[in-house]
């Protein structure tokens, strides 16, 4: 499952671009119980979300003209300048960067099936992850899983491992290296029907799927598909927050632990 322990191609960062961060951060934190802390002035708004002090996730303003509110996940890289020659090579495209700051590096890309993601050169990621109110899994939905695992395996090494869901065949993604149920951190599904947009969703641990549903419409924010049921995995649900960036929650299954 996602760790700390951040190793070529496993998620190390995710944040979210607001046009509202002052609601982002009232919302977060008055639905997984998240407190903002601001990176300083020099940031420009830029901050992180902290459970117990210990950072979960970041939140930042929009910078991109045309750009809507979403959660972006940073999949760590040993050298952002050659990641970004690999996506455009591969018939990606590169958004941002790379840009350096200090001893990080990171870029922000588009893939070639209009996925939105990015890269994070860094020792240092997420504090905390696989708990409740934190970071479990990423998941892609797009229209060729088959094209888009050959893209990001080209980039990062993945590993994909298909399993039968309800209604679809789904691939579960590892890193390269050590044991694939052990370095498994996310998933790619076909889009569904209706759906239009490919992207990245984020999917936070919590303790009662049902509670967080409750919390996301109280205050402000829509729930795209109520919480259920999936065999296997645990009860999960997909909301939406006041400035509709998606996310989605994931109450795991015992069993599954």
């Amino acid at each position: 499952m996602l760790g700390t322990q951040f190793r070529t191609g496993s998620p190390i960062w995710i944040d979210l671009g607001s046009p509202d961060t002052q609601t982002a951060a009232a919302f977060y934190g008055a639905v997984f119980g998240w407190d903002f802390v601001s990176a300083g002035p020099e940031a420009g708004g830029y901050g992180f979300f902290q459970k117990n002090g210990g950072t979960v996730a970041a939140l930042g303003r929009l910078t991109e003209q045309g750009a809507r509110s979403a959660w972006m996940t940073y999949f760590r890289t040993d050298d952002a300048q050659a990641a970004a020659r690999a996506v455009t090579e591969a018939g990606g495209t590169v958004r941002t960067g790379p840009v350096t700051m200090g001893e990080a590096s990171f870029a922000q890309f588009t893939d070639p099936q209009g996925a939105q993601f990015a890269v994070l050169q860094s020792g240092q990621g997420l504090q905390r992850a696989s708990e409740d109110n934190a970071l479990v899994w990423v998941e892609l939905h797009v229209g060729d899983p088959g094209a888009a695992i050959g893209f990001y395996r080209g980039l990062f090494g993945w590993r994909a491992q298909e399993m039968q869901a309800p209604g679809m065949t789904y691939q579960v993604l590892s890193i390269a290296e050590g044991d694939p149920q052990e370095g498994s951190f996310g998933g790619v599904a076909p889009l569904q029907e209706g759906a239009q947009e490919a992207r990245w969703v984020p999917y936070f641990a919590v303790a009662d799927a049902d509670a967080i549903v409750t919390a996301t419409g109280d205050n402000g924010g829509t729930v795209l598909m109520p919480a259920a049921n999936v065999p296997g995995v645990g009860r999960i649900a997909w909301l939406a927050d006041p400035a509709q960036a998606v996310f989605a929650v994931l109450r795991p299954d015992p069993r599954q632990a």
